[in-house]
């Protein structure tokens, strides 16, 4: 077959092979070689300008360095990145970026992970060659989350480009010429309206755009990264939390074509606070014999608990309540042991905005309705979505004779007496509630930051995070909980772990079969078959 027959090429980066589609870009077959190319303005979610010239390659038979971003591969090239020319090149350029960049390392949110600090340590220039003073530009409010140094900016233009191509938004520009140029608003437009603006902190190479909420608040180096899934809403965005001292210090996204590709919300992005709350349940507790919650060892309760729930038949009186901030695991076995009680009512409920903010550049990303990571989960293992839009509502206006197990939802709305009724009342939770001091048994548990789970997304997509904070010493994950009250009840072996859990679950329910840990992955699976949702919910 000839070279014009199919659809590959093949080419020599730096003396290895390496073949790649038809159209491919050096810099992207370069990467497949596993030869970095070291760029500014290219980003592989944006149109690329060819404008830093930082990617300039060298091309047996080419008389001119050649711009990696921008010319695709042919078949038999040879492809040199770090050649004497290529290195020199390089250099030059690095040297004309520091004619006017300041001196801010020591106080950058930047510095670490900064691409002009890398490369300029990897192959910069040893001294500069500039006599006359740098320019200074102030300080720019651009509105929202975002400040603008543009004294750093080396006017690669990837913010430019993605408010316009993936935001949709004319937003911003390049004003003046030369070494006068800048970033800057249309007037006084701004970036205010924009729920994704909080991307182009993401993608400065630079610390020329600033987010106001990270500014000054942690070094890149001491922060710890965890891949994850944005809790906020139903589109479930590949996201890594970066926590420092126990504490979440931002969310940023983390690429997936499947869900997000490398964007995220700045809705999702800037909604972590509540994982910080220190007003933790720390200690199991459960009512005294004088009729008072107290502190009590996790064997003591667990016994207690399963003695309590053998004591009577309680078929068709099981109201459990879950939230949809909680993982697969703990929801799904919860609502098995309802099955397991005899059955009753799975409730829970969820705030909804009016309407989706779509991504006009990625129209597969938006900021759903649903704003919380879990809502399809629970619908698959049979709950109910009641109370209103603000998520507030519909909780039993009776639980007179019932066991009420709450597992997440800290009932903020609830009366004062709610649940005091139930013959028994069991509240799993991870922070404190006026409501769950009407419980039987209080079971501090782990929130999604603090274990290993899936969520399941708004189109079926099961999706893992993994524990990026520790749990308070008492805390467990809450599938731990219920899996030891299942077997208690002698329905099947405690799990060992979150896999297992999960494993349990597709053995019963038909949409989860044959997904596990190891299929899931990185990446996301779909589930076998969709959910059925009532019609306008």
């Amino acid at each position: 077959m000839t070279s014009e027959q199919k659809d590959t090429v093949t080419c020599t980066i730096n003396g290895r092979q390496v073949e790649v589609p038809k159209g491919t870009r050096i810099i992207e077959a370069a990467e497949r070689a596993g030869v970095g190319i070291p760029h500014y303005c290219y980003h592989p979610g944006l149109s690329a300008p060819a404008m830093c010239r930082m990617c300039l390659v060298e091309i047996e038979g080419m008389p001119k360095l050649q711009p990696a971003c921008v010319t695709t591969v042919a078949e038999g090239q040879v492809i040199h990145t770090d050649s004497p020319k290529a290195r020199k090149a390089r250099e030059g350029v690095l040297e004309f970026y520091l004619i006017n960049h300041p001196l801010d390392c020591p106080i950058c949110d930047q510095a670490g992970e900064c691409k002009l600090q890398d490369y300029v340590a990897q192959e910069g220039p040893k001294h500069g060659r500039f006599l006359e003073g740098k320019r200074v530009i102030g300080r720019d409010d651009f509105g929202g989350d975002i400040l603008y140094e543009g004294s750093r900016c080396i006017m690669c233009t990837r913010c430019v480009r993605f408010m316009r191509e993936i935001a949709g938004q004319d937003a911003l520009c390049v004003v003046q010429r030369g070494h006068r140029s800048v970033i800057d608003t249309f007037f006084e437009q701004g970036l205010a309206d924009s729920n994704w603006a909080g991307n182009i902190v993401d993608i400065c190479p630079v610390g020329a755009l600033i987010s106001k909420d990270f500014l000054h608040k942690a070094r890149a180096w001491d922060l710890d990264r965890t891949p994850s899934i944005c809790p906020n809403c139903s589109q479930g965005c590949n996201i890594r939390i970066e926590t420092r001292d126990n504490l979440v210090m931002r969310l940023k996204p983390r690429a997936n074509p499947e869900t997000n590709s490398f964007w995220m919300c700045d809705y999702g992005r800037l909604r972590y606070e509540w994982l910080n709350r220190t007003d933790r349940v720390t200690s199991p507790m459960m009512r005294n014999a004088a009729g008072e919650l107290a502190p009590a060892g996790w064997q003591e309760v667990a016994i207690a608990l399963v003695q309590r729930l053998k004591a009577r038949d309680w078929r068709g009186q099981v109201r459990v309540i879950g939230s949809p901030y909680h993982a697969n695991e703990d929801a799904g076995l919860l609502a098995r042991l309802q099955a397991v009680l005899g059955g009753g009512q799975a409730l829970y409920r969820s705030a909804r905005a009016e309407d989706e903010d779509v991504c006009p550049g990625y129209p597969r990303l938006a900021r759903r309705r649903d704003l919380a990571a879990n809502v399809r989960g629970l619908d698959l293992f049979g709950f109910v979505r009641t109370g209103d839009d603000s998520g507030q509502g519909g909780l039993p206006e009776s639980t007179a004779g019932d066991v009420l197990i709450v597992l997440g939802d800290e009932l903020a709305d609830a009366p004062a007496g709610f649940g005091a009724d139930a013959d028994l009342f069991v509240y799993l939770g991870a922070y404190d509630s006026a409501a769950a001091r009407n419980a039987h048994f209080v079971l501090p548990v782990c929130t999604f930051a603090e274990q290993e789970g899936t969520f399941t997304n708004h189109e079926g997509r099961v999706q893992r995070f993994w524990p990026a904070l520790k749990s308070p010493p008492q805390a467990r994950p809450a599938w731990q909980v219920l899996g030891v009250i299942l077997a208690g009840l002698d329905d099947a072996p405690a799990p060992a772990s979150a896999a297992d859990a999960f494993l349990r679950l597709a053995e019963l329910h038909p949409e989860l079969s044959g997904l596990s840990y190891e299929v899931i992955g990185s990446r996301g699976a779909l589930i076998n078959e969709p959910i059925k949702i009532a019609a306008g919910v």
